[in-house]
């Protein structure tokens, strides 16, 4: 039986494949096995390595919680800054003015190339020419403007690509009824690409939670991944057991966003299959006035201008 895709495998390929996934599995689990031996010569799976996340609060109050919360306080603040500044320079970039799409385009190309590590050190080194900002507050300050600046031009690419890839029919249909550019980017391009643009924003989420930890290994911020270090040296050195924990609570994090974010794409999808786009009293009053639709978008189908 042959499929559209694909062939239909024969007797000879079905056997080496299940040979294949065989050899697969008794390598994966020669690899369990040795992390395993290793771990347990090296006495890193004793019980007293692990019992004080078990049978105590301590660790978790003094360390994990505080850790968590300056990791997500990092997190949240750089996503709440970066998310609009991101929408801006993306919808710049479309723009057909070139005072708008040029700098724009040069903002997002020179962040988005230098590693976010450098921009937090280099930003470190100018917070500390304030007076106003304390030692304890600057990696917290440096923390967030590096990550800041780096994701909000990947987040401008994204909102780029995701207005782009919208059909040439839904800005054909917007200039028809005399609907402005501003217009058209607010009513029309902007609603229908988030669905597009969602898996690809909690991506890069996940991406600014996990990059928090940057700012612990070299400016001192006291986040999540910088908490195993004293928690191993008062807990008898169990450095696998912390890491192993704390990377338990990264993934419950991002698992946790992501899982929201399936959902939230879900429902937007549902939405837009069970209803149709209703231009509202007031945006035709307003595309009712003289306008001029002679100009077209810079670049890209269904992408607009501003």
């Amino acid at each position: 039986m042959t499929s559209v895709l694909y062939d239909a495998q024969g007797p000879r390929a079905k056997q080496r494949n299940v040979l294949y996934s065989v050899l697969f599995l008794l390598a994966f689990a020669g690899v369990v096995w040795w992390v395993y031996d290793s771990l347990n010569s090296k006495h890193q799976l004793d019980w007293i390595k692990w019992k004080p996340f078990f049978t105590s609060s301590q660790p978790w109050e003094t360390f994990l919680w505080p850790g968590l919360e300056n990791t997500l306080i990092a997190a949240g603040l750089a996503l709440v800054i970066a998310l609009p500044l991101g929408a801006l320079f993306g919808i710049g970039r479309l723009s057909d003015h070139r005072w708008v799409w040029m700098p724009s385009g040069i903002v997002v190309e020179f962040f988005r190339a230098i590693p976010v590590l450098v921009l937090m050190i280099f930003a470190n080194a100018a917070y500390s020419k304030f007076d106003g900002i304390s030692a304890e507050q600057r990696p917290l300050y440096a923390v967030v403007t590096g990550l800041v600046l780096y994701n909000a031009s990947v987040l401008a690419e994204i909102v780029r690509a995701g207005i782009l890839s919208l059909p040439q029919g839904q800005t054909d249909a917007a200039k028809a009824i005399g609907m402005r550019k501003g217009q058209m980017m607010r009513y029309v391009l902007l609603p229908q690409s988030v669905t597009a643009m969602l898996p690809a924003i909690v991506s890069q989420i996940v991406v600014i939670v996990k990059d928090t930890a940057l700012g612990g290994a070299v400016l001192t911020y006291s986040e999540l991944l910088a908490s195993a270090r004293p928690m191993s040296a008062n807990y008898g050195a169990n450095t696998i057991a912390c890491f192993t924990v704390i990377a338990l609570i990264y993934i419950a994090v991002n698992f946790t966003l992501t899982s929201f974010a399936s959902w939230l794409e879900g429902r937007l999808r549902r939405g837009k299959k069970s209803t149709g786009t209703v231009v509202g009293r007031g945006i035709v009053e307003e595309t009712a006035a003289p306008i001029s639709v002679s100009g077209d978008f810079k670049s890209g189908a269904g992408g607009g201008g501003i």
